[in-house]
């Protein structure tokens, strides 16, 4: 049991390993590991504990991997018998889950079982079983609490604790059969005959829940509503989406968009349906991008396809392109960066950005982002005037960061992970490939009105070029993308983006790593100021919420990620960097490269590749 433990992956973003009965990581069968099994009743045991109220109401769901209806069925009896109340959502995407928790937990949502007093009284969490990106075979849990977000850091922490000495107490092999035993059977019915309810109330929590990430808060959202709704009857726009048999297959998507005015087209839309890789990136779009190609012959307006991973809370981007008349995928950094830039156009359309006469911005706002996430988001933040706060990798840290900003008083419309796709929009506390979608959607469809009496589109064009960054007359999709600031982001599936490091200390390894670097750094310097004109460096680290800046002992990154900046003599201009950090949810180690130049991200992502693997090669 201990073995399997450390093989496990536990950490803020979710708990993971290979649930599959013969330990095959593509194994498609529905039947779980005894290990796992008796894993599956712990966690929900300890989880129950961690609540801490009488009779706490535990909401819990799962994507579509075969492992998960039995994990699912051990921890409902686990919960129960830990003296909880259940509701099974089953199948959900996570956004789902977590908008029925924020809004029922809470007593934001009425009607239907979720509104009768016993439900509301003594709230508690949720348990989303998932792994998420990971291969078919794998599984796993994400723990939450009435907020919708999984639990921050330090909780998230405390719960593992608690969780590895509970594996670690004797006789574990007995307190989970007499949890399963004790599990009262007209209970588990109960939970299962309630759970068709239970979804529709979370269906319409999320649908109510997401219009309102969609459009914003406030007065200004009716108008924001209107102006898409307005614009898209003018300029149709259809939407393609390959579900790849996620948990998206259930959930509003198809209604959300038709609704909105939007045509919707879907492949492989039935759960568990899983055709390719889960992972939505590189190979893994082919289909969709196919399937947009193919419905762009017919019917001209869909332009845009997406693809969301198995439990549907990350999802990226194809597009069709009017220059190539082809559709290509995205990269994930790509997305962010366009979801950026229309919701920062969204709040000076609405207002909430205010500017002086001069074009300063004199709101304090800003975007919470991830160590990796491409400098091109400093680019199109410094154009509206935009504060960028960097925090380690780990959906859970950028949102605990982006929830610190606010207490500060900023305003933070989106945050996330560049580096991974998708992004986060206020006031959710997940990603959604709905709330991405329909960035791009605003960006097409809202071209007029609001304060500045100009569409989405034409904001960001009169922001950037107002500090220097070109950008095209025309509006197609192909001009949406070109519009970006130029970089050249080494992809997280690339094979250059990750290494097998036999080294498990993380400091011992980057400490090694200074030194080689330092030993050619001064040479390498030299050379690239010659062609580049590059100056100098600066070493950073970002752990937790934190970014340490000037760092002069690499170890002192930990196992958070360690970036070397690159600067120019230009105002001290930042024009490329380095990276590096362990998986906290793979066994791997990922690098990558950022850079204005594709030969200069090429260049320095070979040299962080060969002076990693020294330093791994001196440590053993």
């Amino acid at each position: 049991m201990l073995a399997t433990m450390d093989n496990m992956i536990l950490s803020p973003s979710g708990w993971r390993g290979i649930f599959s009965k013969d330990g095959d990581e593509e194994n498609t069968g529905e039947a779980v590991a005894p290990v796992y099994r008796s894993i599956a009743v712990a966690a929900a045991a300890v989880f129950s504990g961690y609540l801490k109220t009488a009779k706490p109401l535990v909401i819990l769901g799962q994507d579509t991997r075969p492992t998960g209806k039995i994990i699912a069925d051990l921890m409902i009896r686990s919960f129960l018998a830990s003296g909880c109340r259940v509701r099974f959502i089953g199948i959900a995407a996570a956004p789902e889950i977590m908008a029925y928790a924020r809004m029922s937990l809470t007593g934001g949502l009425t009607g239907g079982l979720v509104g009768n007093p016993d439900v509301l009284s003594n709230p508690g969490g949720f348990c989303y079983i998932s792994a998420s990106h990971n291969p078919i075979g794998h599984n796993g849990f994400k723990f939450g609490l009435e907020d919708g977000g999984v639990l921050e850091g330090t909780e998230a922490n405390k719960l593992i604790e608690l969780f590895k000495q509970y594996m670690a107490e004797p006789g574990l092999e007995n307190r989970i059969n007499t949890l399963l035993e004790k599990a009262d059977e007209n209970e588990v019915r109960r939970v299962y005959d309630e759970s068709n309810a239970v979804k529709q109330d979370a269906l319409k929590a999320y649908r109510d829940f997401i219009w309102q990430v969609i459009t914003g808060e406030g007065p200004a959202s009716l108008r924001v509503s209107l102006a898409m709704n307005g614009g898209l009857k003018t300029f149709p726009l259809g939407i393609a989406a390959d579900f790849n048999g996620s948990a998206r297959t259930v959930s509003i998507d198809e209604d959300l968009f038709s609704s909105a005015g939007l045509g919707f087209h879907k492949i492989n839309g039935h759960p568990g349906e899983i055709a390719h890789a889960i992972i939505p990136e590189g190979d893994s779009l082919e289909s969709c991008c196919r399937f947009v190609e193919e419905l762009h012959k017919k019917d001209p307006s869909v332009l845009l396809g997406y693809m969301p991973d198995c439990d549907g809370d990350r999802g990226n981007l194809v597009l069709y392109d009017n220059n190539t008349g082809k559709v290509r995928g995205l990269d994930a950094q790509e997305v962010f960066a366009l979801a950026c830039l229309a919701e920062l156009a969204h709040l000076v359309w609405t207002g909430e950005l205010d500017y002086d006469e001069n074009g300063i911005c004199i709101s304090r706002a800003a975007i919470a982002v991830n160590g990796p996430t491409s400098m091109r988001i400093d680019r199109i933040a410094a154009a509206f005037g935009v504060k960028v706060f960097r925090a380690e990798v780990g959906e859970a840290n950028v949102v605990n960061l982006a929830r610190q900003l606010r207490r500060e008083g900023y305003i933070l419309r989106i945050l996330g992970e560049g580096s991974n796709g998708g992004n986060i929009t206020h006031p959710a506390s997940v990603r959604d490939p709905l709330a991405t979608v329909f960035a791009i959607v605003k960006l097409f469809a809202i071209r007029n009105g609001g304060n500045c009496n100009a569409g989405l589109f034409e904001i960001w064009r009169n922001m950037a070029e107002r500090r220097g960054i070109k950008t095209s007359g025309t509006f197609g999709p192909a001009d949406i993308i070109a519009s970006l600031p130029s970089f050249y982001t080494t992809s997280v599936s690339a094979p250059e983006a990750k290494l097998q490091v036999k080294t498990t200390d993380h400091s011992l390894l980057k400490n090694r790593y200074q030194k080689i670097f330092e030993r050619d750094g001064n040479k390498k310097t030299v050379d690239l100021n010659k062609r580049w004109g590059i100056n100098g460096w600066e070493a950073r680290a970002c752990i937790g919420t934190e970014e340490l800046r000037n760092l002069s002992c690499f170890g002192d990154a930990q196992t958070g990620g360690l970036k070397i900046v690159f600067k120019t003599a230009l105002s001290d201009n930042e024009i490329a960097f380095i990276w590096m950090r362990g998986s906290k949810t793979e066994p791997v180690f990922r690098i990558m490269a950022d850079a204005e130049y594709h030969d200069l991200e090429r260049e320095l992502i070979a040299w962080q590749r060969s002076m990693i693997i020294e330093a791994d090669a001196a440590i053993g």
